[in-house]
């Protein structure tokens, strides 16, 4: 049987059409073939033609439109007092508006920091992330803070632990406490948690973020161990933390112990570039950073009275100071360059 022919219906003469308007198309002749040539598309097909044309124009002016919107929206709160500022001063709508935007290029394109194990922090309830501390200036802080909001699935905001000296600051008080930054005090830390935040901490306070080039990556004294103690009482888990990277942005190479001492610092830094080089000194290095998040270590399964216990808390202070320690370790072995 030979094989049938399919026989198109309907579309004959204007098929018909086009092929005789491409036999006596000429190349001087480009502008009126183009009309002749469109007519042999369905009117259906026109439409989806013409669509992508105006479609990314029509979504790109309503994306400024709603940015604008937006925008006169946050001004309009901002002037009128129209928002909600917790009992710490942590005001959320400013942070993920204003603050997080300021500091996010100097995250992602000057640091560029990577993180890993980010899901080792629950997606809801407490916990207490403990890192080390390093870099002269407190930008692992931000740098750490960062990270858990632009990172976690949950987006979840981290409510740092800050030393007494930042909320004597003037401007850098105001700024800290929107943030969500609190007084590193055992109270604070618990009623945090126990409303399901999850908090940093970082135990070798400035000892760490003040001590020498030459003690970089060597984790100093984490205290007593309270931070194991709030951890204990609110039930939360410990999730130690480790940054790579911080040490280098500001080689502390001495310290003017008299010139701190009159302006009430814990330390005042010396480096290859400050004080030598003014204002231009006090801009960082373009270090590469690594901020991994380890495996967390629970505590719901202790006594209450577990938190009185000195022996215990020594030894989970241990046990997470130990962990820190070996990933910073095993990360500088990793680290193909400090730049780079």
């Amino acid at each position: 049987m030979a094989d049938a022919k399919v026989i198109p219906f309907g579309d004959e003469p204007r098929t018909r059409r086009a092929r005789n308007t491409k036999a006596k198309r000429t190349s001087g002749r480009s502008a009126t073939a183009a009309p002749s040539a469109l007519a042999s598309v369905p009117e259906e097909q026109e439409e989806a033609v013409e669509a992508p044309v105006e479609a990314p124009a029509a979504a790109d002016g309503g994306g400024w439109e709603r940015r604008i919107a937006g925008g006169l929206s946050f001004l309009r709160r901002r002037i009128t007092g129209d928002y909600e500022v917790d009992e710490f001063g942590y005001d959320k709508e400013l942070t993920d508006q204003v603050l997080m935007s300021m500091v996010r290029p100097l995250y992602e394109k000057y640091f560029r920091v990577e993180v890993k194990g980010i899901e080792n922090i629950p997606a809801e309830g407490g916990a207490l992330v403990v890192a080390n501390h390093s870099g002269t200036l407190p930008l692992d802080g931000l740098m750490l803070q960062v990270a858990v909001h632009d990172h976690h699935p949950a987006e979840r905001h981290l409510r740092l632990l800050a030393a007494d000296l930042v909320f004597m600051l003037p401007v850098i008080n105001e700024l800290a406490r929107k943030a969500g930054h609190t007084l590193a005090c055992a109270e604070d830390a618990e009623r945090l948690l126990q409303r399901g935040e999850v908090v940093g901490v970082m135990p070798e306070g400035f000892k760490g973020i003040g001590k020498p080039f030459g003690d970089r990556y060597k984790l100093q004294r984490f205290g007593r161990g309270g931070f194991v103690s709030t951890a204990l009482r609110a039930g939360v888990p410990i999730v130690p933390c480790s940054i790579v990277g911080a040490e280098e942005i500001y080689p502390m190479i001495g310290n003017a112990k008299t010139v701190a001492r009159v302006l009430g610092f814990p330390y005042f830094p010396i480096t290859p570039t400050f004080p030598w080089l003014g204002p231009l000194g006090m801009v960082p290095l373009p270090t590469k950073w690594t901020i991994q998040f380890g495996e967390p270590i629970p505590t719901d399964g202790y006594p209450a009275e577990a938190a009185e216990d000195p022996m215990l808390m020594f030894n989970l202070t241990d046990q997470v100071r130990e962990q820190i320690q070996h990933t910073l370790y095993k990360l500088l072995v990793q680290r193909r360059s400090v730049f780079f």
